[in-house]
């Protein structure tokens, strides 16, 4: 049997994270840290859809879900094979009351595939997409409790967002500092999440500061509930800082659970 993997929450960056002199190989170090996955289930802030969703297993293209950068951006690919036994292994792991659909028209979006052209280059594990069915925080760590057993089938669950996400904050330069409310929340998150002090996660929009300047909308909060919820029954619900920083203004601070 496969070591049980742990589970990670990235902030995934723009496309432009491919030329930023940094970001890339900190994403590529924390990647050859981690035990190589069998396969990789991502939770991306940028599909939500209900029911649970699962992306393409016959092969779709990649989702350029943004608009207003240079068309190279639009020209990536990232070629990973599909999981169809992923698929099925996650709607067996669903309870009744939990509807599961797949849309086969679905490629990767910028969330999933930016990062993992920097971690895993090669293209070489197979990756499935699952949507956010709400942006419920309890709700989405129950969904990540029934996930849980994927980590010991080899199954990196990663949940793409960011740490702080308002567009309004971005800064004209990458290394500017950012606005004091956004430092404020991600300070904050990096005490809550280190010392894994999940309830105060999960209540996050009364608990921390700053919250709704750090998240106008919280669909790039949220991937972090179904995370915890995953390693929540193995006592892995503190965080490890991988990268810290911030990138535009927005903080680029992510976690390796387990």
């Amino acid at each position: 049997m496969p070591a049980r993997m742990p589970a990670i929450f990235l902030s995934h960056g723009a496309p432009p994270l491919a030329d930023d002199p940094v970001w890339p190989h900190q994403l590529n170090a924390w990647a050859r840290k981690l035990p190589h996955p069998e396969a990789i289930l991502m939770i991306s802030a940028h599909w939500e859809q209900a029911p649970v969703t699962v992306s393409s297993t016959v092969g779709a293209p990649l989702v350029h879900d943004f608009w207003g950068f240079p068309e190279k951006y639009s020209t990536v690919t990232y070629d990973a094979p599909t999981a169809p036994d992923l698929a099925r292994t996650v709607s067996g792991l669903l309870d009744a009351t939990t509807e599961v659909q797949a849309d086969q028209t679905r490629g990767l979006d910028h969330g999933a595939y930016v990062p993992l052209v920097e971690m895993y280059p090669q293209a070489d594990v197979p990756v499935l997409q699952l949507s956010l069915p709400t942006l419920d925080p309890r709700r989405l760590f129950a969904l990540g409790r029934q996930l849980a057993p994927l980590r010991d089938q080899g199954v990196l669950i990663v949940g793409s967002g960011f740490t702080t996400h308002n567009l309004r904050a971005l800064t004209p330069y990458v290394d500017a500092p950012p606005l004091p409310q956004l430092a404020e929340f991600d300070a904050w998150a990096a005490d809550a999440v280190t010392h894994g002090d999940v309830d105060a996660v999960l209540d996050f929009a009364t608990q921390a500061p700053e919250a709704r300047i750090a998240h106008p909308r919280t669909e790039h909060w949220a991937p972090i509930h179904a995370i915890l919820g995953a390693v929540s029954d193995t006592g892995d619900e503190q965080g490890a800082t991988e990268i810290e920083g911030t990138w535009l203004g927005l903080s680029k601070r992510s976690w390796t659970f387990g």
